[in-house]
C-alpha cells in the first residue's frame, strides 16, 4: 500500500491520539503540498463556510490561508472516535499583516477511508482577538515540542 497513512483504521484510543498529532505536526509545517497529501483525491471540506474538495483546492486554501495568518502555531486534541472517524478539538494562534493577534477555537470531524487518507472533513471555526501578552503557544515555529503541554494541561 504505498500511499497508506498510517495509523489506519479502525482507531484505537492509541492510533487516534497519535492521529491528532501527525495532523497537528503535519498543519504546524505550514507546507501546503506536505498536508494535502494526508487526503484522498477528492477529499471533501467545509471549512468555516468555504465547501470544496480535492488535493488541489487544499492546497489553493492552505497557501492563502498561511499568507494570511502569521506565525501560526496549532494545538489539536482528540476529543472521540469510532471506526474510521475521528474528533478533535483544537486551537491556534497567529497575528495579521497588522500585527493583532488571534486564538482560533475550533472543531474538526474526519473521516478516513481504509489506507488512512482522510476523505472527509469539516471544521467549524471561530477567531477571538487577544493581545500579545495572552498568546500561550510559543514555541519556535513548526512542529510543537513534545514537552509542551496540550490544550487541556494549559486549561484551555
Amino acid at each position: 500500500m504505498p500511499d497508506a497513512r498510517p495509523p489506519l483504521p479502525p482507531f484505537t484510543f492509541e492510533t487516534a491520539t497519535q492521529k491528532a498529532r501527525l495532523a497537528e505536526d503535519a498543519w504546524n509545517s505550514r507546507d501546503p503540498a506536505r498536508v494535502a497529501l494526508a487526503y484522498t483525491e477528492a477529499s471533501q471540506w467545509r471549512n468555516r463556510s468555504e465547501f470544496f474538495s480535492g488535493r488541489e483546492a487544499i492546497q489553493k486554501f492552505l497557501t492563502r490561508k498561511w499568507q494570511k495568518e502569521h506565525e501560526y502555531r496549532l494545538i489539536k486534541e482528540l476529543w472521540a472516535f469510532h471506526e474510521n472517524r475521528i474528533a478533535v478539538r483544537f486551537q491556534y494562534e497567529y497575528h495579521d499583516a497588522a500585527g493583532q493577534w488571534y486564538r482560533a477555537y475550533g472543531n474538526e470531524q474526519w473521516e478516513f477511508d481504509a489506507l488512512g487518507l482522510m476523505q472527509r472533513r469539516e471544521a467549524s471555526i471561530n477567531d477571538v482577538a487577544i493581545a500579545e501578552g495572552e498568546r500561550k503557544f510559543h514555541w519556535p515555529l513548526g512542529p510543537r515540542p513534545a514537552d509542551h503541554p496540550g490544550l487541556t494541561e494549559l486549561g484551555m
